[in-house]
């Protein structure tokens, strides 16, 4: 690690512990339903909770906006990300978005595009939807087997072209890759960018959800280590191709995203989910919830709990954090690669440092 990257990540630390003293909300995600219309072999979700579990009414989350984040924030300095589920599936959509743009909060969701029409799409806008993240897992075979519907490609792409054509939507795409989609990464690619794609963020695979279930679905260490050297050259090549947020990655911090690495999670991030549990990103266990807001104020447990999360000194006694140099940039990774125990699931330091070789060639030619 060079002496510039070196500096600019202590730099980094020093910007990241005056944040928790801060801990400014800036982005709520609401786990608006868990209703689905596919059946991703890598959903994230723990799959405890049924999808018979209904959806959170909307006056309740309504209601914690005006009582306990509106008296606190600036409204349009708060991103409301609604997710599911898939947010689609439900029909009063458009009503909470219009109350929330009433309310001078911009919004936006995370979507398969199965539901979304062009009718849907132009009632959502109307309604102030300000971004919006489409899922596209790899080229059409690989899709459909990934989200286990076969329409799924058909809707992915249909929403990703409604968004190519829009004004003024902040929009992009997310794909998960995994040991059977990344050697058709530049493939992929090319698809995304001839549909109209500008912004693409890519994503690995953690064991977690069904996931855990599925080993084909993660990548190996060298499979790793060579998405990372496709995404440096992709963005030396001039195309705005990301990382996701987890993950400290050690030299290739500064390469491979837009910034260096932080969890946000309950530093800047916060989430509501479908039982009202008070926690951070959605995706976090349980243990790690921080209140509910069916017997909590939303606030206090803002200003008052994340302890966990906004002094993670805890996560230096366990494995493999007990003797890593890297800990005062990563600090135990992200919070929901962390299990009930507090083990850590993978370390993305590791990973790299455990590759080997280069397995396919990279074309990044314009």
């Amino acid at each position: 690690m060079n002496l510039r990257l070196k500096t600019a990540l202590w730099l980094e630390r020093w910007r990241r512990q005056n944040l928790k003293k801060l801990h400014p909300l800036q982005q709520l995600f609401w786990e608006s339903t868990l209703r689905c219309n596919v059946h991703c072999l890598h959903c994230g979700s723990d799959c405890i909770a049924s999808v018979e579990t209904p959806d959170m009414p909307a006056e309740d989350f309504l209601k914690v906006i005006d009582e306990e984040v509106t008296p606190h924030v600036n409204p349009r300095e708060v991103m409301i990300i609604i997710s599911g589920g898939e947010p689609l599936m439900r029909k009063d959509l458009a009503d909470v978005g219009r109350a929330l743009k009433e309310r001078g909060y911009p919004w936006g969701m995370v979507t398969n595009g199965l539901a979304l029409t062009e009718k849907r799409f132009r009632e959502l806008r109307e309604a102030g939807l300000r971004s919006m993240t489409v899922s596209c897992d790899g080229l059409e075979e690989d899709h459909i087997w990934m989200r286990q519907h076969p329409l799924a490609f058909e809707g992915a792409t249909r929403a990703i072209k409604l968004c190519a054509a829009e004004k003024g939507l902040v929009w992009d795409v997310v794909t998960c890759v995994n040991q059977r989609t990344i050697g058709h990464i530049e493939a992929i690619r090319d698809m995304l960018w001839g549909l109209g794609v500008r912004d693409w963020r890519v994503f690995g695979i953690d064991p977690m959800g069904r996931a855990a279930d599925q080993p084909e679905l993660l990548l190996t260490d060298e499979q790793f280590r060579y998405l990372m050297d496709f995404i440096t050259a992709e963005r030396k090549a001039g195309r705005h191709v990301s990382y996701s947020c987890e993950g400290f990655l050690g030299d290739y911090e500064g390469k491979v995203r837009d910034y260096l690495y932080q969890c946000a999670a309950g530093v800047t991030v916060a989430s509501i989910l479908i039982d009202g549990h008070i926690s951070a990103c959605t995706s976090i266990r349980g243990k790690y919830y921080q209140g509910n807001i069916y017997k909590d104020s939303f606030w206090r447990v803002w200003e008052e709990e994340f302890k966990p999360y906004r002094d993670r000194s805890w996560m230096k006694k366990t494995e493999p954090c007990k003797d890593c140099k890297a800990f005062a940039f990563c600090e135990g990774n992200g919070m929901h690669l962390r299990r009930e125990d507090g083990s850590l699931m993978l370390c993305h330091l590791h990973r790299l440092q455990g590759a080997s070789s280069q397995l396919y060639p990279l074309n990044t030619k314009l």
